[in-house]
């Protein structure tokens, strides 16, 4: 079953109570084949609970009749917003006024680095000129703050065109908003995911980010929620991802690499980066000791088709310049020429993106795979 053939099946549904189909009343926002599940989003004027259960009902009903009983169907029906409802700064291909290029930096697992690589992409960005941001968006681990020693700053309120905006913190030549500023260190943040969103839209759209060349998202790991707000809330420009060579990392960078490579998503990925790639004592200069394995994110890179942009060693130094605050590559040596390829790497591959690929559009989507709706 393809996607084409579904959605005209859809379309030619007569909907409860009415002599319209789906396809009159313009009301199919979404179809998703996921192995042998099929997610329909359907969007109309107000429709009351009792309808919209109706509706949901009616729908799975017909396409078991027309497709089989091999498939499983979740539909799902939601109000549809007047345009003049809809938020003013979210403008298909273009994110945010002033801001050139979004790029999500992304891992599929915990502990590989992301945080670490995101705070030097950044801070080597700057140093090469361009004006950058950083949106902290691991609601439920944020580094961010500590790694550019403004643990305990605050954004400040600022007037922009009438209306008050956070004015993002600023460190090493990079701006920066996190939801560390707004908890207490030993705080936990115990937050459902609308409630989660809601506080990334607020980082996003009532901050006065200014002219910005990058805005980096540091994305937390996995394949959930929060990374689902942020491309229904902006078009990303492309995405970078980081894993180790061993292969439980590489697992499930594959599935953040597919998570982007989605048909209703197709955010491009820029490249990957392999973190903690081998270890070189000091004493040793000319030893290197693969501890996790060799090349698994090289391999990686080749097996999905995107760019490999470069592996940086384990490094005592790289982990203790992010815990006091004070990002590798500001110490110069060996380090700031690793991230200044990787960061080279990257710019190519955007240029190129931005060359070959429309602007990005923003996701539609309510689910994304193995995840349930977070509408």
């Amino acid at each position: 079953m393809k996607k084409p053939a579904v959605e005209s099946l859809v379309k030619a549904i007569t909907l409860p109570g009415s002599s319209q189909t789906v396809g009159d009343a313009n009301a199919l926002t979404n179809v998703q084949l996921i192995g042998k599940e099929i997610v329909i989003d359907l969007a109309l004027a107000s429709p009351s609970l009792q309808l919209r259960k109706k509706i949901e009902a009616h729908v799975r009903s017909v396409l078991q009749d027309k497709i089989g009983e091999d498939y499983t169907f979740q539909v799902h029906v939601t109000h549809q917003a007047s345009p003049s409802a809809s938020k003013p700064n979210i403008i298909k291909g273009k994110a945010l006024d002033g801001v050139q290029n979004i790029v999500a930096i992304a891992s599929g697992k915990g502990g590989v680095g992301k945080s670490t690589v995101t705070a030097n992409l950044a801070v080597t960005l700057s140093n090469m000129g361009f004006k950058v941001g950083v949106l902290d968006a691991d609601i439920y681990g944020p580094s961010m703050p500590l790694m550019f020693d403004v643990a305990f700053e605050r954004p400040l309120s600022v007037q922009v065109d009438g209306k008050s905006k956070m004015k993002p913190v600023s460190n090493y030549g990079v701006q920066l908003l996190s939801i560390g500023f707004f908890t207490k260190p030993d705080q936990a943040v115990i937050w459902r995911g609308p409630m989660a969103s809601k506080a990334l839209n607020q980082m996003i759209f009532d901050a006065d980010w200014g002219e910005l060349d990058f805005l980096l998202i540091d994305l937390p790991p996995g394949t959930g929620d929060i990374h689902l707000s942020i491309l229904q809330a902006l078009p990303v420009t492309g995405a970078v991802v980081v894993s180790t060579p061993q292969a439980v990392a590489l697992a499930d960078a594959k599935k953040g690499v597919a998570m982007f490579q989605q048909d209703s998503i197709q955010v491009p990925v820029l490249g990957i980066v392999e973190n903690m790639s081998y270890f070189t004592p000091e004493e040793l200069p000319d030893n290197k000791y693969y501890i996790f394995g060799r090349d698994g994110a090289k391999y990686l890179a080749e097996d999905v088709g995107v760019p490999f942009l470069g592996d940086l060693p384990l490094v005592q130094s790289l982990r203790e310049a992010g815990d006091v605050g004070r990002p590798a590559v500001l110490q110069g040596g060996a380090t700031e020429d690793v991230f200044t390829s990787i960061t080279q790497s990257l710019i190519t591959e955007l240029v190129q993106r931005n060359k070959e690929l429309p602007p990005t559009e923003i996701v539609k989507i309510t689910t994304m795979a193995g995840c349930s709706a977070v509408s």
